[in-house]
């Protein structure tokens, strides 16, 4: 067996289900999830009558670089939201089939393990796949801090010039997850001045990119920002995006990738023998999907609601603050986050995460410590019920 798999860490939802092991939940309560980020809202009745109304399509293999049908609209739909003067469909964009498997796959792609020492760079905390995706391309994961302090900003002063100069690929997640911070073009300014001087690719995680709450105000995306400095050639980024929030259909498993030509060209190459090209029937229903911005709105305007109800509650309670984007409650926690989420679990039957098991030490800090991701994917009635209830249970601590 490789003996990379040694090095990965067990997953954050495989730790909650050992700390919660032998734990009943108050069977009083109805047992509420607000550990994982998966949508909850109903998938929209038209992809699903594309999707099934494209079922010959079974019949065929799937090319590799995706439908010139579905690149175009990907194409259009990121010259509508983000304002680009040109985005090149058949050169640089990709689909994929979600951006978790691209998110893993594309170091696998972009590493080069023959040179010393090669670092890839994550925020802290962070989405698992990017320390397992730096790990099985025999980098080494280096982590920057986001922290109250900075305003959970990318602070880039914080690793030496000497860790820059052997990192190969960075990934930043813009709107975050789990803290909700949306980078500012002086944060991109930054960070394409760095890797113009050290050479490295930037892989920006999107995935969270439409899930906001005001309308007309939509956050700064990567090829936006390139866009406004000047570099229309998006040099050295790559952006990753996908249907599983905007759309309502996790379980589609569709979405691209975007940016620099050269660096896909070399992409699609490894997907070619990666085999992972995308169903025809799931390129169909995300073509539907990407032309249309009616039920991407009514999204909004469900996670709006919720937001509005629940942080009025736990914002006395736990002090927290609405994120500028995506949909989850980063808050701070009394006691231990793992005593937080066992306790919790235990008498009001309501499950989170613990915010240290998406953070690692770096510099002396976890990030996670004290903290609790809360992701707020049911409906507003159960999301309310749960922040009550998680009041009442701080309350009594």
């Amino acid at each position: 067996m490789n003996p990379d798999l040694d090095r990965l860490q067990t997953y954050p939802f495989q730790k909650l289900a050992a700390l919660l092991e032998g734990t009943a939940p108050n069977p009083a309560l109805k047992p509420i999830s607000l550990h994982i980020g998966e949508p909850n809202h109903p998938t929209p009745e038209f992809i699903k009558k594309t999707l099934t109304d494209s079922l010959d399509g079974l019949a065929h293999y799937p090319p590799t670089l995706g439908a010139e049908g579905l690149r175009i609209a990907i194409a259009d739909w990121l010259k509508l939201r983000y304002g680009l003067g040109r985005i090149d469909p058949s050169s640089e964009i990709i689909p994929v089939n979600g951006s978790r498997e691209a998110l893993f796959a594309f170091a696998q792609a972009v590493i080069d393990p023959t040179r010393p020492g090669p670092v890839v760079i994550c925020p802290n905390p962070f989405y698992q796949i990017y320390e397992g995706a730096a790990l099985l391309a025999r980098a080494r994961p280096q982590f920057l801090n986001n922290v109250p302090a900075s305003g959970y900003a990318y602070v880039f002063d914080d690793l030496p010039a000497e860790v820059w100069a052997r990192t190969q690929l960075i990934y930043v997640c813009s709107p975050g997850n789990p803290t909700g911070y949306v980078m500012s073009l002086e944060e991109w300014e930054q960070l394409f001045a760095l890797s113009d001087r050290y050479g490295f690719v930037i892989a920006a995680d999107e995935c969270y990119s439409e899930i906001y709450f005001e309308e007309g105000k939509a956050p700064l995306g990567a090829l936006h920002a390139a866009q406004q400095l000047g570099r229309t050639g998006y040099e050295r980024l790559v952006v990753f995006s996908s249907l599983s929030k905007r759309s309502n259909v996790p379980g589609m498993r569709s979405g691209f990738v975007a940016g620099d030509a050269t660096i896909l060209k070399k992409f699609l190459l490894y997907r070619t023998y990666h085999g992972c090209a995308m169903s025809p029937p799931i390129h169909a229903a995300s073509i539907a999907a990407w032309r249309d911005e009616a039920h991407v709105v009514e999204n909004r305007r469900l996670y709006r609601d919720k937001f509005d109800n629940v942080i009025k509650i736990l914002k006395p309670a736990l002090g927290a603050e609405m994120p500028a984007a995506a949909f989850y409650v980063w808050a701070a926690t009394p006691i231990s986050d793992t005593e937080f989420a066992k306790r919790l679990y235990r008498d009001q039957a309501i499950s989170v995460l613990p915010g240290s098991y998406l953070a690692r030490e770096a510099r002396g800090v976890n990030p996670g410590t004290n903290r609790v991701r809360i992701a707020l994917v049911g409906p507003t009635a159960e999301c309310v019920d749960a922040a009550q209830r998680i009041r009442d249970f701080v309350g009594k601590l």
